[in-house]
């Protein structure tokens, strides 16, 4: 018997057992999290059914129903997004209320008045990111909930309840906002902030690294880098959620937005010199190349040098200082005696690539050290519209969504039919904002309500008729929500959209559905008519995104690059006056909103176009001081008529006459000369497109 236990069969259970075990170990990890916020969800709707059940409200379902749109896994998206329910359900309501005055119990143009309200929202909702879009978007839908109230069975807007009723709604929606608020402030204390400073820290580093390793192999063994370039890039634009979700966590850092939205722009600012960098060492001679890079390296600290291995505890601990070393080196540059214009563009470029670091590490020192003395961060953040269009397709299908259930409502006297107007507004508005992903999320939202409404008439009829008190109704909600918010926090969690749509269907179709009160009905024939308007304006929706779909990836970038080549031209015939941040920042807007499907070259052409932007303007500064504008103009006048070649030719005959000049700032002149040309030569085709 002893051997049978010490034999080999037996050490090869043991090990199978030791690896269910593990595997078992690690689906709890796992799983944890999820479950946690599939507990926060049940206890913030049960606080705010119960607040609203005590103040007995007419409708407390939707104080539970926007208990549930507001929890969200993270807390201080949770938070960021209560906060802008309120404002969206605010406005709303103010806007129904005034549109309520101008057409009394006129219904025609009332239903009109609101479906243009919806389409302004949807505009607006298009033209914000974050939770600011979400904001507009409920603003949109906030009317048509009052409106579904007000209108009743026949489409008549009643001046004399309205504004009670906009009273009812926002009291009972703010409840829920404040009760997911109060649960997940209390039960969970947040990590973005951790987490956006750790990213701040290892994408300084990495840029920084990578650069000066590729400084290091300059020449005939300096590696392809544009790939990493744009990973990086990558990274730095999936930054902007965190800040939001920072900022919903800590109201200090609020006040410091510029600085952080600033720390961003930095990032890609030494994105886009490094870009200019590695063009112009491929281009020169190996010996050259090694000659210009390594004067520019002798003047870069080691402690910069040495972040290609990782992040050093330095830029965590004190990123401060590590600033300071970067303006110094930066400083250093700029003043590099250099006796070409290859080496006087690589030092300046670099210099601007270690400014941009230092932007970005002083957003990491405000994350990393305590705030409480910290002055607020100067300037505001700015609204950046990279294209127009997309939000004004988003805007003519929000009202011809609403228009056609509005006619079909009145058409055929649908008792519902006001409440499948309200689903089609939180569908077509909400949806809208995935852009190309719109109507496959549509239609999982359309499946997810269909499973919430089979669900939810199991827990209406053959759970709740047999149970008395609050508590016992708690737990059979429970049964529903728990696994529901788990579902869709592994979502979130796992970066999967089709799994997140669908499950935010099942908590947002299931409060409405169920539709609690103090004294519970349960009529079949109404549960089931609210069903069908319920999956009726939300298919409808999803219809419209098939019928009207959004701007296709591969157009939105060809829109994107003929506005930013429109902006160029005129940036180079001088009809607008920018500084060069806010060339930047208009440009960097653009970028942003570059659809993932974009392929390397157009994002590459982009780039060019910013970076070649940027030296006009530069370029622009020192012809006023050196007395060679009328040259320039010529130059940048065939630039502006699509004419790289003749352009380059010009540019060329200017850096001859430069070449005659002694100092510092022709020198510099005619490294902004080689940085425009370097662009021409790379991406001419693009530069010489017509414009539709």
């Amino acid at each position: 018997m002893a051997d049978a236990f010490g034999g080999p069969d037996w050490i090869g259970t043991r090990g199978a057992l030791s690896r269910w075990s593990q595997a078992l170990a690690d689906a709890a990890k796992a799983a944890g999290p999820p479950l946690l916020f599939g507990l926060r969800l049940w206890a913030s709707v049960c606080l705010a059914l119960y607040i609203a059940f005590w103040l007995e409200l007419d409708n407390p379902f939707w104080a539970g129903t926007s208990a549930a749109i507001v929890c969200q896994p993270h807390l201080g998206a949770s938070l960021r997004k209560g906060w802008y329910r309120m404002i969206g359900t605010m406005v709303g309501a103010v806007a129904i209320v005034v549109l309520t005055a101008l057409f009394p119990q006129a219904r025609a143009p009332f239903l009109v008045a609101l479906a243009l309200w919806a389409a302004v929202c949807a505009l607006v909702a298009t033209l914000l990111r974050n939770f600011a879009s979400y904001a507009a978007a409920l603003a949109g839908y906030t009317a048509a909930i009052i409106a579904s109230d007000e209108l009743g069975a026949t489409g008549g807007p009643d001046a004399d309840t309205v504004f009670l009723l906009a009273v009812y709604r926002a009291s009972e929606i703010c409840i829920g906002i404040v009760s997911a608020g109060i649960v997940l402030a209390g039960t969970d204390f947040g990590a973005a902030r951790r987490r956006l400073a750790g990213s701040f820290a290892a994408l300084s580093a990495e840029i920084t690294g990578r650069f000066t390793s590729m400084l290091a192999l300059a020449g005939p063994d300096m590696p392809e880098t544009q790939p990493v370039r744009r990973e990086l890039a990558r990274r730095v634009i999936a930054l902007d959620p965190i800040i939001d979700e920072v900022k919903g966590e800590s109201s200090q850092l609020r006040y410091h937005s510029p600085v952080l939205q600033k720390a961003v722009d930095g990032l890609l600012t030494a994105i886009m010199s490094w870009r200019t960098v590695a063009v112009a060492l491929a281009r020169l001679p190996d010996g050259e190349a090694q000659q210009g890079a390594n004067a520019v390296l002798e003047n870069t600290p080691q402690g910069l040098r040495a972040a290609e291995n990782g992040v050093p505890a330095q830029w965590l601990a004190d990123p401060a200082h590590v600033r300071e070393t970067c303006n110094t080196a930066a400083r250093t540059l700029a003043t590099l005696p250099a006796s070409t214009p290859p080496l006087r563009l690589l030092a300046d470029q670099t210099a601007r690539l270690l400014d941009g670091i230092s932007d970005a590490l002083n957003g990491l020192a405000r994350l990393a050290t305590a705030l409480a003395h910290s002055p607020p961060g100067r300037g505001s953040v700015q609204i950046r519209v990279p294209d127009w269009l997309p939000a004004l397709v988003n805007a003519g299908r929000a009202f011809v969504v609403i228009g056609i259930v509005q006619l079909f409502w009145v058409v055929t006297e649908w008792p519902n039919g006001a409440l499948a107007i309200t689903f089609a507004a939180i569908s077509v508005l909400l949806l809208a904002l995935q852009a190309d992903r719109a109507y496959a999320a549509a239609l999982g939202f359309t499946i997810g309500i269909v499973l919430a409404a089979s669900l939810t008439a199991v827990i209406a009829f053959a759970v709740l008729p047999g149970l008395e008190t609050f508590e016992a109704f708690s737990l059979a909600i429970g049964l529903y929500l728990i696994p529901a918010g788990a579902l869709m926090a592994t979502g979130v969690l796992t970066a999967q959209p089709r799994l997140v749509v669908p499950s935010s269907a099942l908590i947002l179709g299931f409060v409405p559905l169920l539709a609690p009160a103090n004294v519970m009905s349960y009529d079949t024939q109404q549960y089931y008519n609210a069903a069908l308007a319920i999956v009726s304006g939300s298919s409808t929706a999803a219809i419209s995104f098939l019928l009207l779909p959004p701007l296709s990836p591969a157009f939105r970038t060809r829109r994107l690059l003929a506005l930013t080549l429109r902006d160029l031209r005129r940036l180079a015939k001088e009809r607008v006056s920018w500084t060069v941040g806010e060339w930047e920042s208009r440009i960097f807007g653009r970028l942003t909103a570059m659809p993932d499907a974009a392929e390397p070259l157009q994002r590459s052409q982009l780039v060019a176009a910013l970076a070649a932007g940027g030296e006009v303007i530069r370029l622009r500064r020192i012809a006023s001081a050196l007395g060679f504008g009328a040259g320039l103009d010529a130059a940048l006048d065939a630039f502006a008529q699509g004419n790289s070649a003749l352009a380059a030719v010009r540019l060329a005959r200017l850096d001859e006459r430069l070449a005659a000049l002694s100092g510092s700032l022709a020198l510099q002149a005619r490294g902004n000369i080689l940085a425009i040309s370097d662009a021409l030569r790379q991406h001419g085709s693009y530069f010489d497109s017509r414009i539709s």
